[in-house]
């Protein structure tokens, strides 16, 4: 869907005075947009009227190989956390496989059982994703449990001897995957930002630092935010890493606010490599998170068709390398970035005819 922008302000860009270059970009970005919305109301399941139902995908889900899925559920210690984190996990264990088209056999999971979540076993599930994954495979990691940070390093609660966040530092920088997603939903959370971040990387935590160590919320409104089709904020029958992001954050500020409560956790969001993390998304965060999906919709609307697969994973591509490059148009000469996008945006208007032809 076309969103609206405000018209430009002081020091914005002067309509008057566009180049050839940036009428060609528009026009090529229409046609784009235009394409892709034809393509996918011919391909994709209606929605509904109800906002209460789960994103619609095909009914009947094909395992994406691309994708991988590590989730971490630490002890609980007292009953009610438990009870929980099990709660948490299966759930979100069902989420990737019964409704985001990951493959069983991508998905580990640690917990309090078996297999249990000790430090062994995690650093195993990493060296299995360092054999198995490849450079343009997606993968995504989840903690849920408790946190610590001792005001020296930060650490994640395990069955038994825990592991500091410079070592998991370590065995998520040496992950061939380009993209690596990280989801840490735990308390303390938040001084995992710098060390993990990354160019490529995405890490989401649920606190903005290890002073803030109660119990968190996060958990429950991001996992519903993966199979509600509230989270869908662009209704595209797809959910993104950044609207499940602004999905959870916007459910913990009704909560707090609700509940007449001090708020205790402030989830963050560091996609741009700068190691700081935002609380509030701006121009120069997101980008990533935004062209980052958990669903593998245009994966399930290619099916069998090796062809158009491969396509709809070119597409994917060529979205991403736009986001990234409005991400560098400061460092660019004008000239040189609109070139840049022009030739990104030819590519993008050519795979559309592609896609539109084989979907014939």
């Amino acid at each position: 869907p076309w969103k609206a922008y405000p018209p430009a302000t002081a020091g914005g860009t002067d309509t008057k005075h566009f180049s050839m270059h940036q009428f060609l970009a528009i026009f090529i970005l229409g046609f784009v947009f235009i394409n892709s919305a034809c393509a996918q109301n011919v391909s994709a399941p209606a929605t509904t009227a109800s906002t209460s139902q789960p994103t619609q995908t095909p009914q009947k889900s094909i395992p994406d190989p691309s994708k991988f899925a590590l989730i971490i559920s630490g002890p609980g210690g007292e009953e009610e956390f438990i009870k929980k984190f099990a709660k948490w996990s299966q759930d979100l264990n069902s989420a990737l496989l019964d409704k985001l088209g990951f493959a069983p056999e991508n998905v580990t999971l640690l917990t309090e059982g078996t297999p249990k979540a000790t430090a062994v076993e995690v650093r195993n599930a990493f060296t299995n994703l360092r054999s198995n994954c490849k450079p343009d495979n997606t993968i995504f990691i989840f903690f849920i449990g408790h946190g610590s940070f001792d005001d020296k390093t930060a650490k994640f609660n395990l069955v038994g001897p825990d592991i500091n966040v410079t070592e998991y530092a370590s065995l998520i920088k040496a992950l061939p995957s380009k993209r690596v997603v990280v989801i840490n939903m735990a308390t303390a959370s938040g001084e995992f930002i710098k060390p993990l971040s990354i160019a490529g990387h995405i890490t989401i935590t649920a606190t903005k630092s290890g002073m803030e160590t109660n119990a968190t919320h996060f958990p429950e409104y991001f996992i519903k935010a993966l199979t509600t089709k509230d989270s869908d904020a662009d209704q595209n029958n797809r959910i993104s890493v950044l609207e499940a992001f602004n999905y959870t954050t916007l459910q913990l500020e009704k909560f707090f606010k609700e509940q007449n409560r001090l708020v205790t956790e402030h989830a963050m969001l560091d996609d741009n490599g700068d190691g700081k993390g935002s609380e509030k998304i701006t121009e120069e965060e997101g980008s990533l998170a935004k062209t980052t999906y958990f669903d593998s919709l245009f994966y399930q609307l290619a099916g069998s068709d090796k062809e158009l697969q491969a396509a709809y994973a070119d597409k994917m591509r060529l979205e991403r390398e736009v986001e990234e490059l409005k991400l560098r148009k400061a460092q660019l000469k004008p000239e040189d970035y609109e070139d840049e996008l022009e030739k990104l945006l030819i590519q993008l208007a050519e795979l559309n005819e592609k896609i539109k032809a084989k979907q014939k």
